[in-house]
């Protein structure tokens, strides 16, 4: 008997998602401060906003001065240090009046030491022979539910629940959503899609995972940049990771694409220091290849520290977000052009600088798109070999035009280049 097949909601198909980190967003680091950024996030072409978990954090085991947000102490209340349950459904309503979806981190595989099922229900976890809590994955903050427990089920698909009578969210981004049996995720989605519609996006790169969510975390794909980005793999590397998620993944899914999100940029470095000068080219890839776009709290600036996972330090915004013109662009080019459907794959074309130049085209009717990159700091001339593209184009950031027939095209040092046809 096949699984039921679970579509994507429509306004997901197509959406790019800001990941939201409340505690360093702002120096109040709370909902009400966030939302004074929504109108300039709504400029910036943003159409989901993806919250870090909203849920109180355990006392005991934190971990520095503030602890995890994925140290869960109550999966039905807001952490105080963000405010109230008022100022988040408030602020829901505010981007909904926007035009955006938002969407909110489940952390379901495990909570914090003193969350309020330990004393009511311990049958809810896993207990060693001596009848202790504990986690498998070796973090000291938290410890594993145990879905062998129906009871469990039922109370974690009801808290879920309260956030969507309660706050009208739109969807669950859901932690190492593989550590959590998938036909928990499938009972889930079958008891919560009926209340409303929902986006769900899987942190996992897990293919059989998809059977219920519909997009995933492009994994390998990151990895394979930053060894890229250390001399240990070559644009051949990186294309085969792309060519097998063509073959691979459900062609109904969509893997989520981004160079910076929050446990990158704390644990594994800046975009900076992980792409250096090509960090502009994979966001241009992120955003125009087949899939969907992350951005994470401060790209827009370029945020270039560390933020601290456990103690506060606030993104400072007391600079100009140079680069909003540049994600506004970007992000309104992939919301409007046909060509950028996520119906319509990416298409590989051919060039004369293969070794440093990767360029992929993607095309529905009479509406192309061709996305060159530059991995190599010299500039280049670059021969095209596909009669496909012959026309009239212009430059999408800065309007020049080009004619492809033949001639070659010229590519400065470590630069995105991006043509639409007229």
């Amino acid at each position: 008997m096949n699984p039921i097949k679970f579509e994507t909601v429509s306004w997901a198909a197509q959406t790019n998602l800001y990941e939201v980190n409340l505690r360093q967003y702002s120096e109040e680091g709370t909902l009400k401060a966030f939302s004074t950024h929504l109108p300039r996030l709504k400029d910036m072409g943003v159409e989901t906003l993806w919250f870090m978990p909203i849920t109180p954090i355990s006392e005991k085991g934190r971990l520095g001065s503030l602890g995890s947000y994925y140290a869960c102490s109550d999966y039905t209340s807001v952490n105080p240090e963000f405010g109230t349950l008022a100022d988040f459904k408030k602020l829901v309503k505010q981007a909904h009046t926007l035009g955006m979806k938002v969407i909110i981190d489940w952390v379901a595989n495990h909570t914090g030491l003193d969350h309020v099922w330990t004393k009511q229900d311990p049958g809810f976890y896993k207990q060693n022979a001596e009848g202790e809590f504990y986690d498998t994955n070796g973090w000291k903050d938290v410890i594993d539910l145990n879905y062998y427990s129906g009871p469990m089920r039922k109370a974690m698909i009801e808290a879920m629940a309260f956030w969507i009578k309660e706050a009208d969210i739109d969807g669950f981004r859901c932690d190492m959503s593989h550590l959590v049996p998938l036909d928990f995720w499938r009972q889930a989605r079958l008891a919560l899609d009926p209340l409303k519609k929902l986006y769900w996006l899987a942190e996992t790169e897990d293919v059989h995972y998809l059977d219920v969510f519909d997009t995933c975390y492009a994994w390998s794909w990151m990895h394979e940049t930053e060894s890229y980005c250390k001399g240990n793999s070559s644009l051949m590397g990186l294309k085969s990771v792309l060519e097998r998620y063509q073959k691979e993944f459900p062609a109904h899914t969509t893997q989520l694409y981004f160079t910076s999100n929050h446990d990158e940029n704390s644990w594994n470095g800046t975009e900076q220091e992980k792409y250096g000068p090509l960090v502009n080219i994979f966001a241009i890839f992120s955003v125009l290849w087949r899939g969907l776009p992350l951005i994470y709290s401060g790209q827009e600036l370029p945020n270039q520290k560390r933020l601290k996972f456990f103690d506060k330090d606030p993104i400072d915004w007391n600079q100009p977000a140079s680069l909003h013109g540049f994600y506004k662009t970007l992000l309104e080019f992939k919301s409007s052009h046909p060509a950028l459907s996520n119906q319509i794959e990416s298409k590989w074309i051919q060039n004369s600088e293969g070794d440093r130049v990767l360029s992929f085209s993607r095309t529905l009717g009479n509406e192309s798109i061709l996305v060159l990159l530059n991995f190599s700091y010299e500039p280049q001339q670059v021969s095209l070999y596909s009669n496909e593209l012959i026309g009239n184009y212009r430059s999408l950031f800065n309007g020049q035009s080009f004619e492809l027939d033949g001639n070659k095209i010229s590519l400065e040092g470590y630069a995105g280049l991006v043509l639409v046809k007229n």
